[in-house]
């Protein structure tokens, strides 16, 4: 038996999923709010949650990572009232499990409950393996996702994909695989893709026999021959050249290769392991990128979270990384000021964990004796940068003509009757409201209402753009 959580202000609803739910010999326990159901949450266990999109105190969508993350890590299904495919795509990429309608049949409803509470039988048998995992740190909802992947991936012999931002730790996880998998004991060799000579590639990977070309003295042994028995990390797998990209495909079906100028084949049992900051699929469909390749590289794929979307292991993070170089550099352990933890924070770390252990190691070096990090030891622009956010911009000097005049018109604020005035703050609420109002109707337009195109133009993230029309009742 699984204990269901519902959480819709509508009690017919409620009624509806507690008589489904029931019937197949599962416990249920509702909730009419957001609040509500955190609070259910975090006082008791639950394996999957049904969950409404539009609830008196918030948005369904928006709580689902604090759903995620409560103590008893359930799944969840979606329910709204209407169709929304962009919702749906949201749901999912947000962590959501499914996504169904409120008008939808017992079958269906059935069938959502079933694969969500099947999913979480197998990912609890993945949360059994105990990872070593020393150098990955955080506790964040994002790292655990990337975690729960990272113990499957070393319990299969699947080829794996992993995605992300440079300076995401790519390498320490592909290591991290390695270590936790039957081939351990065996070499982990890495290929960097980006620095391989176009006119040595194949020389580099599959190894050369004597007098294959000018300067071939003896016989080379290849990377993916070294990697025999082993781990072959294809590092930035986006900058294979197109010419060697055919024949590492015939590689990785057939786990055998010839060596420039030799005559047999030779055999090697490696798994692959390839990494990335690139956008294959687009790629792809550029010409630039094999798509039969990037079918096999991408049979079982990890996303690496960036540093600002996980910022809540920074403090983890910075903690890791000073007593690492200390012990590098021979001297005592630092501590960490709160005012430099804040600082931390506050930045958006294009760099990601590689940027942070830079400015640690920097920090360190400015310290000189000291036995604390402090903020005067934070690199100026980051100084600087936190000097600009601890303070408050103030409103522009009113003109009869200037440009702010032209936003009011356009923001058409109801400035009451000539006897009286809105509060200050009602109107600045006003101003800002239907400014961004009218900036999200034109981003529409502008964008044919693709929601990809207009978070381009608005340099915004899709869940951001999402809330903000729903927020502004904008629909496409």
């Amino acid at each position: 038996m699984f204990k269901i959580l519902i959480i819709d202000d509508d009690q017919s609803i409620c009624h509806m999923f507690e008589r489904i739910a029931r019937k197949l010999g599962h416990e249920t326990v509702t909730a009419q709010s957001l609040a509500e159901g955190l609070a259910c949450l975090n006082g008791d266990s639950f394996d999957c949650v049904f969950l409404d999109v539009s609830l008196p105190d918030g948005n369904g969508i928006d709580a689902i990572p604090a759903i995620k993350s409560a103590p008893s890590e359930p799944e969840v299904v979606i329910i709204t009232g209407y169709g929304d495919p962009d919702g749906a795509e949201l749901a999912i990429t947000n962590g959501a499990w499914s996504y169904i309608e409120k008008t939808s049949n017992l079958e269906q409803v059935t069938l959502a409950l079933n694969q969500a509470l099947k999913f979480r039988e197998r990912s609890k048998a993945c949360h059994a393996i105990v990872l070593k995992r020393d150098a990955v740190v955080g506790v964040s909802a994002a790292m655990h996702k990337v975690l729960d992947g990272l113990a499957q991936a070393a319990t299969s012999k699947a080829n794996v994909l992993l995605h992300g931002e440079t300076g995401t730790g790519k390498e320490l996880m592909a290591r991290t695989i390695h270590d936790n998998s039957g081939r351990a004991a065996q070499p982990f060799v890495v290929v960097d893709c980006a620095t391989l000579p176009d006119n040595l590639v194949e020389s580099i990977l599959f190894g050369h026999a004597k007098g294959a070309f000018t300067g071939a003295d003896g016989p080379h042994e290849g990377l993916v021959k070294q990697a025999d028995g082993g781990t072959l990390f294809l590092d930035e797998v986006g900058e294979l050249p197109l010419s060697t990209q055919k024949s590492f495909l015939r590689v990785i079906q057939e786990r055998s290769f010839r060596p420039v100028g030799g005559k047999k084949e030779i055999a090697s049992d490696f798994r692959l392991i390839a990494a990335t900051n690139k956008d294959l699929e687009q790629m792809c469909a550029l010409g630039l990128f094999r798509q039969d390749l990037l079918f096999r590289l991408k049979t079982f794929v990890i996303e690496l979270p960036s540093l600002r979307e996980r910022k809540e292991d920074i403090k983890a993070l910075a903690t890791h990384y000073v007593a690492k170089l200390c012990e590098s550099y021979g001297i005592p352990c630092k501590g960490i000021s709160p005012e430099v933890l804040a600082g931390l924070q506050q930045h958006d770390w294009p760099g990601n964990v590689r940027e942070l252990t830079h400015v640690l190691e920097r920090m360190i070096i400015a310290a000189g004796d000291t036995p604390m990090l402090h903020l005067e030891h934070l690199p100026q622009a980051m100084r600087a940068r936190a000097a600009r956010q601890s303070v408050q911009p103030r409103m522009p000097k009113e003109t009869p003509h200037g440009p702010e005049s032209g936003v009011l018109e356009a923001a058409s604020i109801d400035m009451g009757s000539a006897t009286s005035l809105p509060t200050f703050k009602e109107f600045r609420k006003a101003l800002v409201d239907n400014a961004d109002k009218a900036y999200l109707k034109r981003l529409l337009e502008l964008s044919g209402g693709s929601l990809k195109q207009a978070c381009v133009i608005a340099g915004l993230g899709r869940t951001r753009l999402y809330n903000l029309l729903k927020d502004h009742g904008i629909t496409k």
